[in-house]
């Protein structure tokens, strides 16, 4: 199972890679797209300008997993409402992802309705979103350059693997 989902954050030196933010009063700001595993690690991901859709990073974040060789592993991709497009639908089979969860459009409660957290397996994809965004390089992002962005997005990635695996580690150690 692997989940994809994007996530925006500031970027107040501006630089490669950054547009005006959708949500930020157009102020500056990139994206990033990034695959989970089913327990939270990133397998892959793509960075753009705050002003891309999701739709439009699922490509190269696929391209991405495709690089390290973890597309044919892929058994369900699950995808939030905002690719819930029928081009999605028929472009995935066509890369060999054939057991799709996508969240239908138009679930939203009306308004004044209490909004039930309803997440499913794309909890993994959240989580890492705020765990990355947790980490103090990305959230102060004052790099000017999509390269720096990479290599702290990959820094992040290994303090989050390390973790993962030293709590996993501890799992089967007494207490």
């Amino acid at each position: 199972m692997v989940a994809i989902d994007g996530s925006l954050h500031k970027a107040p030196c501006g630089g490669e890679g950054t547009g005006k933010s959708p949500v930020d009063r157009a102020k500056l700001g990139w994206k990033w797209s990034v695959a989970s595993e089913r327990t939270g690690i990133p397998i892959g991901w793509s960075i753009d300008g705050a002003n891309r859709n999701d739709v439009v990073l699922l490509e190269p974040t696929l391209d991405s997993i495709d690089r390290n060789g973890l597309l044919a592993d892929i058994g369900t991709l699950t995808l939030d409402r905002s690719y819930a497009y029928p081009k999605i639908r028929n472009q995935l089979p066509a890369r060999g992802l054939v057991d799709l969860d996508i969240q239908r459009r138009g679930t939203k409660p009306p308004p004044g309705a209490p909004h039930r957290l309803t997440l499913g397996l794309r909890w993994v994809v959240e989580a890492t979103n705020t765990w990355w965004s947790n980490y103090g390089q990305l959230r102060r992002s004052t790099d000017r350059k999509i390269r720096h962005r990479h290599a702290a997005l990959q820094l992040a990635t290994v303090a989050l693997t390390v973790g993962r695996l030293l709590d996993y580690r501890n799992r089967w150690s007494p207490a």
